[in-house]
């Protein structure tokens, strides 16, 4: 994957040590996974909560995404990884009175699958009403959130940050 790889809808990549991923996301959820030990990054941009049956696209969905991406940066390392988590995304993208907007279900999925996995959440930018475009920097783990009108926020390890609700 080259440097400054974009990862659209559905797809997912990893990278050792050096470059970036970036993805932009609506009521779709951005996982970052970081192992600091080998340093190896993945990205994935989750559009569904579950799948049905076996997808062609395993990003697409949180519980068929993790798993796949989990596999990846194993091959990449050439060992088993133990990562973080960072999550962003989740908007409320259009006016609703659905109290349990497609959003909310897709950081619900992937925070209930991610505990499952007991992979720890370090950071979290999530819900809201507007899109925002998640960074993940291969070299340090950073992840970089930016949302219109609003500048850049880091999601470091010692934060986790709250809903935008």
């Amino acid at each position: 994957m080259s440097s400054g790889s974009m990862i659209r809808m559905g797809e997912m990549a990893v990278v050792n040590g050096v470059g970036a991923l970036r993805t932009i996301l609506g009521s779709c959820v951005g996982l970052a996974l970081y192992d600091r030990r080998h340093r190896v990054a993945g990205l994935v941009h989750v559009v569904l909560p579950r799948s049905r049956e076996t997808p062609t696209s395993p990003g697409k969905f949180v519980d068929t995404a993790v798993p796949a991406l989990l596999e990846l940066m194993a091959e990449l390392a050439s060992a088993p990884v133990e990562p973080t988590a960072r999550i962003a995304g989740g908007a409320d993208m259009f006016a609703t009175d659905l109290a349990h907007t497609i959003g909310r279900q897709n950081v619900d999925a992937m925070e209930e699958f991610l505990g499952q996995m007991k992979i720890p959440i370090v950071g979290r930018h999530c819900g809201g009403r507007q899109g925002r475009r998640m960074t993940l920097d291969a070299s340090t783990g950073l992840v970089t959130i930016e949302v219109v009108g609003r500048g850049k926020v880091e999601l470091l390890d010692t934060h986790c940050f709250p809903e935008e609700r």
